[in-house]
């Protein structure tokens, strides 16, 4: 049966008192054979709706036995098509040929299907996975340079984490889910760009619980990144939308709401990125990086990972500028409180993250930091951790089995 619904307002006829129909809106129903509805009002007891031509029909709005009148209303078909799967496919082919993307996206895996897709129509996930309809997921990611993923037992690492903070079950075991991984970028045959992979709870219904989610998922897919960030200055602000909670800042989880709105806020201020405080009023981190600062005295600091996410890149960095503390262009290397003040007034300023590697900041809201140009620590760091990318140990570095 059909669903309409009415608005009663204005007179339909001189002979029809009020209530009666101004407007009427049939969702998807049963055209091609009679369906009779309900109407509450005064003199009005049945709709009876009755199909027309292709993209019309007919409705006849019947008064009750003491009336007797009745009038004929027309309305407007839905347009929306039913769709094959082989139509949707083409569809969603067409449409991607058409998208403004810039990112290529060259592999994807799925535990749901079980294997790998270079198909851009087959990279979909299903709308009743919890990780869509309710937030329930995580993810991480590892970048992809010369042809060998970085980090990647790192952030390996931490993935699995954040799914046992965010109780999820686990689809495989760690060298399973590794060896997945390293597969798809071997299928993707990407020699420069990310991983990224995702853990959810997987379909099942839309409820809250994920109970009646009986299959955990995984997902990944390769992003080809052909060009490589750059040792470039910003500007950042003050974010004032809330940060995480520490139980959910801690963890890489797909709720990045906070995240996207601090990121918008920044760039409708001109700005590149915006610096949340903790709930004590300390530096924390930006929307998806980690903040430092060399002081005058030539101390790098970063604020302590007990209440920000853990950074990858941002570790790693701590452990190569040793290099630079052993040649005297540091005075010590530590984790701290660092108050907006501190931060402020300190020499140089930079982002730390998997997709920026080092970005100095030159501007914190409307005060300059240090001289206002790229600072030479931000730039040795940025050039040791591209370094690294390119040729450090086998403990950062796994070639890909192309």
């Amino acid at each position: 049966m059909a669903s309409i619904s009415t608005a009663l307002h204005h007179p339909l006829s001189e002979n029809f008192p009020a209530p009666t129909i101004a407007a009427l809106h049939c969702a998807p129903c049963p055209f091609g054979r009679r369906s009779t509805l309900t109407l509450r009002g005064d003199c009005f007891r049945v709709f009876k709706l009755q199909a027309g031509e292709k993209r019309r029909g007919a409705v006849r709005v019947v008064r009750s036995p003491d009336c007797g009148d009745s009038i004929e209303a027309s309305i407007a078909r839905s347009d929306i098509p039913v769709l094959s799967g082989s139509e949707v496919v083409q569809r969603l082919t067409t449409f991607l040929g058409n998208s403004i993307s810039k990112q290529n996206y060259l592999a994807m895996y799925s535990s749901i299907f079980g294997g790998i897709t270079t198909d851009l129509a087959a990279m979909v996930i299903p709308m009743d996975d919890h990780m869509v309809h309710r937030g329930h997921g995580v993810f991480d990611t590892a970048a992809i340079m010369d042809g060998h993923l970085y980090e990647l037992d790192q952030h390996l690492d931490r993935f699995l984490k954040s799914a046992s903070m965010a109780k999820i079950q686990l689809p495989f075991d760690q060298p399973t889910i590794k060896n997945i991984l390293t597969q798809t970028a071997a299928v993707s045959k990407c020699m420069q760009g990310s991983l990224r992979y995702w853990l959810s709870p997987g379909p099942g219904d839309f409820q809250l619980s994920p109970s009646g989610c009986l299959n955990p998922a995984l997902y990944a897919i390769v992003i080809e990144a052909p060009s490589l960030p750059v040792c470039s200055g910003d500007k950042v602000v003050t974010s004032t939308i809330p940060m995480k909670p520490l139980q959910f800042a801690v963890m890489k989880n797909v709720n990045y709401l906070p995240n996207a709105l601090s990121k918008m806020q920044a760039e409708e201020n001109g700005a590149f990125a915006a610096i949340w405080l903790d709930d004590e009023g300390f530096i924390a981190e930006g929307p998806n990086m980690n903040v430092a600062f060399v002081t005058k005295d030539r101390e790098l600091i970063m604020p302590l990972f007990d209440k920000i996410l853990s950074g990858c890149t941002a570790k790693r960095v701590l452990v190569l500028a040793e290099e630079l503390l052993a040649d005297g262009r540091l005075s010590a290397i530590n984790t701290r409180n660092v108050t907006v003040q501190e931060g402020k007034a300190a020499n140089e300023m930079m982002l730390i993250g998997s997709g920026i590697l080092v970005k100095p900041v030159l501007q914190w809201d409307e005060h300059p930091i240090g001289s206002g140009k790229e600072g030479p620590v931000a730039q040795a760091l940025f050039k040791l951790i591209l370094d690294d990318m390119k040729y450090g140990p086998p403990t950062v570095r796994i070639p890909v089995p192309y």
